[in-house]
């Protein structure tokens, strides 16, 4: 996505206007196949344990996938064996596979690569989420929850439960793609709402989002920020949504920014940037599964997330009648 287009994303410009015919062609196809589903003129595979989706509505991530671990560490200490699904937007192939730790970005995704790293659960991808799901509940029978990053808009799984992320974008415009950020019309039914960055006319949980105060290389080793901070101007490197985020986070953790390196989402580092030898190198956990097969070197800044209390409070309430439930999932 084009700079250009995300600033028209913002308001109801000329850009936006001149898109409008493609948008509600996009938003008539969108009520199509969700009708598709719901009339059941197309399946919805529906598994034996409670599906918990994380997305959001808006084109170019809004921050769900720190909030898919900081849900996989609460299940975690609750006890809850849990696995994760995924497209693994950016790979190679459409197969059914399992994401192991030493994998390459390229082979899983980097989100589900991310994920298996820092939460150590089982994780599948696939095209189908189903596929991923089914292949996961075979191999690790135990699993109790099946949490999907992403996919709010992937009516074909079944879920129990959906969380829906926004930034502080919020819905932009208000209208859907083309000429808007939306890839659906919102407000729409969802479970619950999680949201950082104050969005206008968001109503939901409020996140936490802080950089650990810890940095780490690929070797394992740690180093805390504020000694990176105090070791002089350092090149940040974001390849995300939202890269402008993660350099003012640095700001305000007292870090001085040599350059600043911003790159589409999923940036698979293969071609730049162009990072000076030598040189402090600051990035993503996100980007730092790729990132470090030229440099290990650099210094990944964990984005640490904090689920609300009443949010985690309803969503256990939630979950819980979905696990005493007879099949595990309600019937549609």
């Amino acid at each position: 996505m084009s700079p250009a287009l995300q600033r028209a994303w913002l308001r109801r410009g000329p850009l936006a206007w001149l898109l409008l015919p493609l948008s509600a062609l996009y938003g008539a196809l969108a009520l199509a196949h969700r009708a598709l589903y719901r009339s059941g003129l197309r399946r919805t595979d529906r598994l034996p344990v409670p599906v918990v989706v994380v997305g959001n509505v808006v084109a170019g991530g809004a921050g769900k996938t720190p909030v898919v671990m900081a849900l996989l560490r609460h299940l975690q200490e609750r006890g809850l064996a849990a696995g994760v699904v995924s497209r693994g937007y950016g790979r190679s192939g459409d197969d059914v596979i399992e994401v192991h730790a030493g994998d390459e970005a390229a082979r899983t995704g980097d989100e589900p690569l991310l994920v298996k790293r820092n939460a150590g659960v089982p994780v599948f991808v696939a095209r189908r989420r189903a596929d991923a799901a089914r292949a996961l509940l075979h191999a690790y029978p135990a699993t109790r929850v099946i949490v999907s990053d992403d996919g709010l808009q992937h009516h074909a799984l079944a879920r129990d439960i959906e969380v829906c992320v926004f930034d502080a974008r919020g819905i932009g415009n208000g209208w859907v793609l083309p000429a808007g950020p939306l890839r659906e019309g919102w407000p729409r039914p969802v479970d619950f709402v999680l949201a950082h960055g104050q969005p206008p006319g968001i109503e939901g949980h409020a996140l936490q989002r802080e950089l650990a105060a810890q940095a780490v290389r690929a070797d394992g080793s740690q180093r805390s920020l504020a000694e990176l901070a105090r070791a002089g101007a350092v090149h940040a490197v974001a390849g995300i949504a939202q890269p402008e985020n993660f350099f003012a986070m640095l700001r305000a953790a007292g870090v001085t920014l040599a350059a600043t390196h911003a790159l589409p989402d999923h940036h698979d580092f293969g071609n730049g940037p162009s990072l000076p030898a030598g040189a402090t190198i600051l990035c993503t956990e996100k980007d730092a599964v790729k990132l470090w097969r030229t440099r290990p070197d650099a210094w990944a800044v964990p984005l640490q997330v904090t689920l609300p209390r009443e949010f985690v409070a309803a969503f256990d309430r939630l979950l819980d009648a979905r696990l005493s439930s007879a099949h595990g999932s309600p019937p549609p």
